[in-house]
């Protein structure tokens, strides 16, 4: 596969949240606006390019039956490093995410990637399968974010884009908006996906 597919192939054709449904607690959790889900999907590629390229390096060096518990120390590294540098220089998105940030450690996407990528393919492969995947999960908190807060509060980034009559839909900020904003989304996508492969037979 070449180096282009490997960076693009995260957006779409495999993307982490409307492909194959990882890191579903955090989506759910962070996508509440688009600032969140630009800061949560940042984090989590980070997390993704370094950790990918840490165990590429040393995946010769892992006894097998020792691997998992490997890659969660170095991904747990990573996470740490990241958290320090979220609550050092934007210490509001820190605050907003909370809990979510320590998280990465366990989000299957991370370990998802260690695992079926990193650990079998060289260091540039690697980075550019991170930087895809992470790129693909910002992407879609960004779209769910979006409709959840211009729905759920009338803003994007946190501008106000009403005047005084509207009323927001507070269920969309709310746990259930996440599912529903997921199911919609997920329902075009697959509209979409289904209309393509009619056309192209």
């Amino acid at each position: 596969m070449s180096n282009l597919k490997e960076l693009t192939k995260g957006l779409l054709k495999e993307n982490p949240i409307f492909v194959q449904f990882l890191g579903m607690c955090a989506t759910l959790a962070v996508s509440t606006s688009v600032i969140n889900g630009i800061g949560m999907g940042l984090s989590t590629m980070v997390v993704l390019v370094a950790s990918n390229i840490i165990i590429s390096l040393i995946r010769n060096f892992i006894p097998n039956k020792v691997r998992i518990a490997a890659y969660i120390i170095v991904i747990a590294g990573c996470v740490s490093a990241v958290e320090m540098a979220l609550k050092a220089f934007v210490p509001e998105v820190s605050k907003s995410l909370g809990i979510f940030i320590p998280l990465i450690v366990v989000n299957c996407i991370i370990l998802g990637r260690a695992e079926a990528f990193a650990s079998k393919n060289g260091v540039v492969k690697s980075a550019l399968d991170g930087i895809g995947m992470g790129l693909g999960f910002t992407l879609a908190l960004c779209i769910l974010g979006t409709i959840r807060e211009i729905l759920g509060n009338g803003t994007f980034l946190g501008i106000q884009l009403f005047g005084e009559g509207f009323a927001p839909a507070t269920i969309m900020i709310l746990p259930p908006g996440a599912f529903i904003v997921l199911g919609c989304v997920l329902a075009i996508i697959n509209l979409i996906t289904a209309k393509k492969e009619r056309s192209d037979k």
